[in-house]
């Protein structure tokens, strides 16, 4: 399939996902000279050997200047532990990068191709990827955005995010967990009476565009590291785990080239990829909540892209240790790193920092990733510190709007008969 067809369909038409035929190697000299780079520079230089010339080189540029157009600072906390602050975009969390970009790439197509139909966007969400699209797809002519997540089970300022912008976007609930809202989704895509009647697509991390755009900042934490001066030959990254986009993209990125020590890939109490890596079984579950509702799922689509990348579960061990952790722990974890460093770590950016401090090594230099900005989640954060913390503006401006939402059980038939209505 070309990258077009992969982009516009999101998910294959036999249910799989799709991955690129061969992942290119960078050259050393490049990776030698990351430190003197600027991060659009970096970001198109990436992209560009990813998609193997499959973009335009004007589209391409185009598209690193709209979608980082914001600083991804690198955080020294302690030691050789650091912190990546992914939150800095527009609805503050790091799904900006991938949706973002991903975004104007189907804009694009839709714009080459000349399509004069809805192009529906399907998007289930357990909290960042929901605003993240539609954001960058609100008011866009000939699209239609329908943002499905799971009733009582994401914060308030996540959901006013997408269900206060109107318009295009139309903000689902669905009684039921985040698995269900994916299995909707999936079900609309192997529907064919459904795909002759609408043109479907999804924004998540199913769709490959979501996964490239996102190993551009494992790049850029490298180069950040090299021009402070520091040693980043044994480089850890840890990544809090859920559908397990952001660790694929981790992996894409050392396969590209990028000298990665290890990844820490960290879930909490559901612990499907956890389980998988201690007992070699795949064995996905209902979903439970917790303080951290990004990472309440209980079967991690991208795990697919995972075994096609490490080929066992015994190469998967070579290159990442797999940890979880409990919501009390995680609570301990915000209070600590804010009592001795005055840093304030959201739920799903603790559970990464506490598994990059229980598995760094003497010697090696860990980047520990900031999913989403405290503020997001500021009842769990300030219960956790103490006391209040400031919402910005940016934020603040989201809580403005009207809440318009529908409401659908967890059936496929309730979700095709929205979506034809």
């Amino acid at each position: 399939m070309t990258l077009e067809h992969a982009v516009f369909k999101g998910l294959a038409e036999d249910g799989g996902l799709y991955m690129p035929r061969t992942i290119p190697r960078l050259p050393q000299a490049f990776i030698a000279n990351l430190k003197a780079m600027s991060l659009h520079d970096i970001a198109y230089a990436i992209a560009n050997y990813a998609f193997q010339g499959d973009v335009e080189a004007s589209v391409l540029h185009q598209l690193v200047n709209d979608t980082l157009n914001y600083d991804i600072p690198v955080c020294h906390i302690d030691g050789d532990k650091y912190v990546m602050e992914l939150f800095h975009g527009p609805t503050m969390a790091y799904k900006d990068v991938g949706a973002q970009f991903m975004g104007g790439l189907l804009k694009h197509y839709m714009t080459r191709m000349g399509i004069d139909k809805t192009v529906n966007i399907l998007v289930p969400t357990s909290g960042d990827t929901g605003g993240a699209v539609a954001g960058g797809f609100h008011n866009v002519p000939g699209v239609k955005v329908w943002v499905l997540y799971p009733q009582d089970s994401i914060s308030y300022m996540q959901e006013a995010q997408f269900a206060s912008l109107g318009g295009n976007v139309q903000a689902v609930e669905v009684n039921g967990t985040f698995d269900d809202c994916k299995r909707l989704v999936e079900q609309a895509f192997m529907d064919a009476d459904l795909n002759r009647q609408m043109m479907l697509t999804s924004a998540t991390s199913i769709n490959v565009a979501r996964i490239v755009p996102q190993t551009i900042y494992y790049f850029w934490a490298y180069a950040s590291l090299m021009r402070m001066g520091k040693k980043a030959d044994n480089l850890v990254f840890s990544v809090p785990c859920a559908n397990l986009g952001n660790l694929v993209s981790g992996l894409v990125a050392q396969q590209m080239g990028l000298p990665v020590k290890r990844f820490v890939a960290v879930e909490n109490e559901n612990s499907i990829f956890y389980n998988y890596m201690n007992t070699g079984v795949f064995k996905p579950r209902p979903s439970a909540g917790s303080i951290a509702p990004a990472l309440d799922v209980g079967h991690p689509t991208n795990f697919e892209r995972i075994v096609d990348i490490t080929g066992s579960v015994e190469n998967a061990r070579k290159c990442i240790h797999a940890m979880a952790y409990t919501d009390q722990q995680i609570i301990d974890t915000m209070n600590s790193v804010y009592s001795q460093y005055g840093y304030i770590l959201d739920p799903h950016s603790a559970f990464a920092y506490r598994g990059l401090c229980d598995d760094i090594q003497p010697g090696e230099t860990g980047v520990s990733l900031a999913t989403a900005h405290p503020a997001k989640f500021s009842t769990q954060v300030e219960m956790a510190i103490g006391h209040e913390i400031e919402v910005p503006a940016q934020l603040r401006s989201f809580l403005s709007g009207t809440r318009q939402v529908v409401s659908i059980s967890s059936g496929y038939t309730s979700f095709k008969q929205l979506l034809l209505e």
